[in-house]
Formats: C-alpha cells, structure tokens, sequence
C-alpha cells in the first residue's frame, strides 16, 4: 500500500492548522519555514540534498528562509501550502512511487509530528498497523547512518516483539517503542520520543547526551 499521498495530506492539513507562526521541533524554524523546506525540497535539488551534503547547507537554507520571508500572509502561507499539497511538479523523480515512497514516508510522518509535538500538551497518534510497519521497514534500512555518532551498540525494539540491530558495539541499548516514536528518537527528537531505554545506566546516560539523526 502506497502512504506517501495520505500523509502528505495529513503534513498540509496540519500545517494549514498550526497557521504561519507557530513553533516546530526543526531548531529556528516556525511553521512557515518548515512548508517553504517541503515546498523547495521537490523543486531545487540543492534544497533536498543540503539535508545531506553539508557544502549545500548554506544555499538549502537561504532559500528557504527567502522563500519563507515572502509569506506575509495566511494567504500566502495557505497557498505555498496548498502547492504542497497538490504534489511535485510533472518532471519530478518523484513521480515515481518507490523513489517517492523511500523519500516522503519518514520526511512526512516526521514533519507531522514535528509541527503536533512543538506544544506544552500533545498525545501520539493511533497508527494504522500497516502504516506502522511500512515506517519500520523504512527506518531498520537506515537507523545505521542515523545512530552513526553513537560509541554504543543500538537495538531498535518494537513492543509487539521485532528487534533489529542499527550499531553493534561490545555495549549496547536497546530503544524500545512503537515504529513512529523510535523514528523521531532517530531524527533527532530524542525528547519529544515516547521511547524506553533497557541496558547499563551509564550506557543509557551517553545514548541520552549523544548527537542522534543526520
């Protein structure tokens, strides 16, 4: 089953909710920055691969935020959104459904929660299990690079029961907790993840002050 186009809708429909100004957990970010990022990443390269390629930080963020200086409106910030929503342009690689699958699904179930977490009250959504499972099968292909400035092993540990290893080291800790709260854990939102910790206290305690996500 194909999640990308429904969560992209979930991604617009809470963006269009939150309005222009609200916070994110994307460090400097408000609401307006962060559509202008989902905006430019299908339509410049440089945006997309500024995530990754650090050279490319510099110009991935003045775009955004020049973009993101032209919302002066809601209108403005309903219509960049509603871009957004309507899909990549008609050229785009990622009209394709397995390279648009393996670039949105986390990008988008992420940047939901990052706007539905950055609030003093927030409750975790109810996953559908097949939803659940196709997140884990896209984080175990990369939790690798994402825990990689880890000096620990890593096991990712779903409750219902599957494990997999991300780092192995002679110490370990194993993250458990359900496919969306171990993704956000790996990005990076280490303090807005309803995850626990199982292993040695000082193990647990350099998980929890290391630098986790891209």
């Amino acid at each position: 089953m194909h999640f990308v186009d429904p969560s992209r809708e979930v991604l617009a429909e809470t963006l269009l909710a939150a309005g222009p100004n609200s916070l994110t957990l994307c460090s400097g970010w408000r609401t307006r920055d962060l559509a202008a990022h989902l905006y430019l990443r299908e339509r410049k390269a440089a945006v997309g691969l500024g995530l990754l390629i650090k050279r490319l930080s510099k110009a991935s963020d003045k775009a955004t935020a020049k973009l993101a200086a032209t919302l002066k409106t809601p209108e403005d910030y309903a219509r960049l959104v509603g871009a957004f929503r309507a899909g990549p342009p008609a050229l785009s690689p990622l009209k394709i459904k397995a390279l648009d699958e393996s670039s949105n699904l986390i990008e988008y179930f992420v940047h939901t929660e990052d706007v539905r977490r950055a609030v003093d009250r927030w409750a975790p959504r109810a996953l559908d299990e097949e939803y659940s499972d196709a997140l884990w099968d896209e984080l175990i292909k990369r939790a690798a690079i994402l825990y990689r400035g880890v000096d620990l092993g890593i096991v990712l540990v779903r409750p219902s029961g599957p494990r997999h290893v991300a780092r192995r080291a002679p110490v370990s800790v194993a993250i458990v907790g359900e496919p969306g709260e171990l993704l956000m854990h790996a990005h990076g939102r280490t303090r807005h993840a309803l995850v626990t910790f199982e292993g040695q206290p000082d193990a647990v305690a350099l998980l929890q002050s290391a630098e986790v996500g891209l």
